[in-house]
């Protein structure tokens, strides 16, 4: 009995899709203007209408933006992240009556953020490089490779220099009682800024992927 032929693809051997930038992985340009409107119609309507109709405005356009992406079947998780942080946010400003609390959550969170990072690379643990392995599943072997560990600390730092710029820009418009400006500078150091400073983690991947699959004796002497 002869084998039958197994199918094959005309257009010759299947290729992996492309990696997606930093940017992409956040939902491209339309990720930034979802991630803005929220925002953008907070301080509209506080400045026309007043803070709690600004909080509903606000709320409600992220409610609507969750909506869209389910009728158009697109990934709900950056909107639904984004419509938790909206009514967190919300909820500060309420609570402190000033619509300058809105922005308080992500002062708070990227100072925490800054510390937690600093510390990891203090304690030889560089978060970027902890985060990078669990979603890639290649583990912790680059903690054995000093030139890894290396490239994930400045990665790390990377991150940590954002937080804290993020914090510090922030807060002092905060202080100052500037909701315009924070609104502004809330949106330019958001997403845009976090995706310049990703592209260091993944400069950081692929060094110690390399470096992983290098034979053993090159490994052994750059550890040395």
């Amino acid at each position: 009995m002869s084998q039958q032929p197994t199918a094959t693809n005309s257009d010759g051997p299947a290729h992996p899709p492309p990696k997606q930038t930093p940017l992409e992985q956040m939902g491209g340009m339309t990720g930034l203007v979802y991630m803005a409107l929220p925002i953008v119609a907070f301080v509209l309507a506080n400045s026309a209408l007043g803070l709690v109709p600004a909080i509903c405005t606000a709320v409600g356009v992220a409610l609507a933006i969750s909506v869209a992406r389910l009728v158009r079947k697109e990934s709900l998780q950056p909107a639904l992240s984004g419509l938790f942080g909206v009514a967190v946010a919300s909820f500060v400003a309420w609570k402190t009556g000033s619509a300058r609390g809105f922005f308080l959550t992500g002062i708070w969170s990227n100072i925490a953020l800054t510390l937690v990072f600093l510390v990891s690379v203090l304690v030889r643990r560089p978060l970027a490089g902890i985060v990078w392995g669990a979603l890639n599943g290649t583990g912790t072997a680059w903690l054995r490779d000093k030139p890894s560990r290396r490239a994930y600390d400045i990665a790390t730092l990377t991150l940590t220099a954002v937080f804290a710029a993020r914090s510090i820009v922030w807060q002092y418009l905060y202080d100052d009682d500037r909701t315009g400006w924070l609104a502004v500078m809330r949106i330019l150091m958001g997403y845009p800024l976090l995706a310049l400073a990703l592209l260091t983690v993944l400069w950081a991947g692929r060094l110690s992927a390399k470096r992983l699959k290098a034979p053993a004796p090159q490994q052994l002497a750059d550890r040395a």
